[in-house]
């Protein structure tokens, strides 16, 4: 794009006319990756989590006991609790609608911005129920409210009628919405029973007053078609039945519920259960008001330092001066956690709510657990004297690869031959290092001087690398750029890979935002997915997020990802005089050091995407890796024409 277009000339006027304003639902309609984070499988089944929240939030307030949930034959889906029931009468501010249509067709608008409905509660942006009506092409919501039963329907956001009292409801209260995804949006995918079930259940397992009813139609031939689901003892029943037949350190996990407002007078609690195995990996799976944060966040930093500060305190006491040496990464290896929190007015990093970033969290579940962990290893000393050296022996062996991979990485760097390739960084261990993936020379030039020398390293790739998929392994291993990557990282191929050989922290794959960087990008990961899996599923591998645009008015910069956040800020402007500059970066090579530093380089202020794959659907990964990267172009055909209909932009 010319800077004749951008910055408006006879070629093209861009004046108040060139702004977009969609009414009510339509953002979310052309734009739906901004509100439930893409329409991928795992956006379709967050809808189904919006609703059951809503219903969730019923039953944490106290007001619902029971919850139901049923896939329909037509994979359309029911959620129906017996809370009080959505207001139905006139809302204050709009006389003409009822507050039913005002929640289901209004962006922002719900009882949660307040703490008079609910005083903590899953969904808190007001935008859930109303997205989900906005992307399914049929809505139905049902409401018993004082003996009588009112109904409203909706399709694509928009009501087909008013609220209608529709029969009595003498034994019934409550809210049910049933709804069918709009394949306009979502194209073939289909919700699944086997995932819809898991999250029904750990809804359960995360307050233990709620029954959980589940009933499909759909079988699968692995998901029980009805299946009741009530917990009293909520996350410690949870962890006892995933460690189930497995070796543990304690015969019972370390689990428990703080309630804040004995301890801080806040509202809220923090719920935990933690045991430690030889027999597997460790995890932790940590929920906001029923809502899961994958990743992570400020409720898991308070709780790993209460475990931490508590494991090193006991091994004091004992005189284990080695327990010092324990670090919350030994924590995790073995260790098998779960943490749920409820606060009110919760903030999150992400429309999709996947971390969790309120900074009181942390003291509050960290001052909270300390306590209890405490008491709980001085009741139970042949447990806790287990663990204790269990984790010793984590953190031994963890030091003892640290010194190897220094002297080897020093030994790797002296070996390193790749002039004009490989800039390296000056860390002598892998901690906290970073290598930048970096399409051609110039980008190179620019980000070697962007850098932080001591933590991160350059790697200049020259054109696209081999497809992997398919390609003999005489020509991987004879493959210069590969072979190149592979001795930059310090590891093998396929069955060689050993991830603790690594040599770098994070590796971060940094394109220009074309459609040739998107492929290059496709390459990488397919080859990594291929070659080093275990690198993304212990999280190493990483997307740089150059922006598109900067844009300049006097001595205020904003730097723009899109074409929407670039007419955004044109419209609002930079808060500066004069005229707004745009610039448009054709690849990073136009990029300054100072831009490229700032947008995608500096840990302060860039953003990164993390690669990782669903953890409950490993295997369609590989097929649609298989489909779009593999040698049968019939199966690329296949899948442009299943998802055409759904391109909004191309970049020719």
């Amino acid at each position: 794009m010319s800077d004749d277009l951008l910055h408006g000339t006879e070629a093209e006027t861009y004046d108040a006319s060139s702004i977009e304003v969609l009414e009510g639902l339509e953002p979310v309609r052309k734009r739906p990756g901004m509100y439930i984070g893409g329409t991928d499988e795992r956006a379709l089944h967050h809808m189904v989590a919006e609703i059951l929240d809503n219903s969730m939030d019923e039953a944490v307030a106290g007001h619902a006991t029971r919850i139901e949930v049923e896939l329909h034959e037509d994979h359309s889906i029911t959620v129906r609790d017996n809370g009080r029931g959505i207001p139905i009468d006139p809302h204050p501010k709009f006389p003409g609608k009822s507050a039913l249509e005002v929640i289901l067709c209004t962006l922002h608008a719900g009882g949660k911005f307040s703490n008079k409905a609910y005083s903590t509660s899953g969904g808190l942006n007001g935008v859930g129920s109303s997205v989900v009506n906005a992307l399914s092409d049929l809505m139905i919501v049902q409401v018993a409210k004082n003996k009588e039963l009112f109904e409203q329907r909706f399709s694509r956001g928009v009501p087909q009628g008013p609220v209608e009292k529709i029969g009595a409801a003498p034994n019934r209260r409550g809210t049910t919405v049933t709804f069918h995804a709009d394949p306009e949006i979502f194209g073939s995918l289909k919700l699944k029973p086997a995932r819809l079930f898991k999250m029904v259940r750990s809804k359960a397992y995360l307050f233990s007053g709620v029954e959980i009813r589940w009933k499909t139609a759909v079988n699968d031939n692995e998901t029980p078609l009805e299946a009741t689901f009530h917990f009293p003892n909520g996350l410690s029943d949870f962890l006892n039945e995933s460690l189930k037949g497995v070796t543990t350190y304690s015969d019972r996990p370390f689990a428990g519920k703080v309630s804040f407002q004995d301890k801080f007078n806040v509202p809220g609690s923090v719920e935990w259960a933690i045991n430690w195995t030889p027999m597997r990996d460790g995890y932790i799976q940590s929920y906001t008001n029923t809502v899961p944060t994958p990743e992570g966040g400020t409720h898991e930093t308070g709780f790993w330092a209460a475990i931490l500060k508590g494991i090193r305190a006991y091994g004091e006491l004992a005189n284990n001066k080695k327990a010092a040496q324990i670090t919350r990464e030994d924590l995790i290896t073995g260790g098998c956690a779960l943490l749920s929190i409820f606060i009110r007015e919760p903030s999150f990093v992400g429309q999709t709510k996947d971390r969790l970033s309120t900074e009181e969290a942390a003291k509050w579940v960290e001052n909270s657990v300390r306590d209890h962990f405490d008491n709980w290893l001085a009741a139970d000393t042949k447990s806790a004297g287990a663990i204790l050296d269990f984790l010793v022996l984590r953190a031994e062996e963890r030091l003892r690869r640290r010194q190897e991979k220094e002297t080897a990485r020093k030994t790797a760097t002296k070996k390193l031959r790749l002039p004009g390739k490989l800039v390296d960084c000056s860390a002598t261990n892998r901690d906290g290092t970073e290598l930048f993936l970096v399409e051609g020379d110039s980008a190179g030039g620019s980000a070697k001087m962007a850098r932080d020398r001591k933590t991160q390293a350059l790697l200049p790739l020259r054109g696209k690398i081999l497809n992997v998929l398919g390609a003999a392994s005489s020509k991987l291993g004879s493959n210069q750029e590969i072979s190149d990557l592979s001795q930059a990282l310090g590891v093998g191929l396929g069955s060689k890979f050993n991830v603790d050989d690594l040599r770098y922290d994070k590796i971060i794959i940094m394109t220009d935002a074309d459609v040739d960087g998107a492929h290059i990008a496709a390459l990488l990961m397919t080859f990594f997915f291929t070659q080093m899996r275990p690198m993304i599923d212990h999280g190493h591998l990483y997307l740089a997020c150059p922006p598109l645009y900067r844009l300049t008015q006097g001595a205020h910069r904003v730097y723009c990802q899109d074409e929407a956040e670039r007419d955004h800020w044109l419209k609002k402007g930079l808060g500066g005089r004069g005229k707004i500059d745009v610039s448009r970066f054709k690849g990073l090579g136009e990029m300054d050091a100072k831009d490229l530093k700032d947008t995608t380089m500096n840990p302060a202020t860039r953003q990164l995407i993390r690669v990782s794959i669903d953890e409950d659907t490993p295997g369609e990964t590989g097929d649609l890796v298989e489909r779009l990267m593999g040698k049968k172009p019939e199966l690329r055909f296949e899948y442009i024409q299943e998802n055409a209909k759904f391109v909004e932009d191309v970049d020719v």
